[in-house]
């Protein structure tokens, strides 16, 4: 039988990460920190805006789909409920 030979693998270096304390917030400065804060509040203010307006056309076209509801479906909606005289 042949010998396998054996692999010699270099020692590779091993890669150290080094905690330099260096996050997002410290790579950007305060002015930059500050507009996008600001940019932040804006497009949340936007967004509440938005959603409020939503609620309110929905509101409206629910009443108005009832406003504009014919007899029949008047009474197939809401049926014998009524009290009778």
């Amino acid at each position: 039988m042949a010998k396998k030979g054996k692999k010699i693998r270099a020692a590779q270096p091993k890669q150290e990460i080094k905690e330099t304390g260096n996050s997002l917030s410290d790579l950007v400065s305060d002015e930059m920190l500050a507009k996008l804060k600001n940019a932040k509040q804006e497009l949340s203010a936007a967004d509440e805006q938005k959603k409020e307006l939503e609620k309110e056309k929905r509101i409206q076209e629910r009443r108005e789909r009832e406003k504009n509801k014919s007899f029949g479906e008047l009474l197939e909606e809401y049926g014998d409920k009524g009290a009778k005289y």
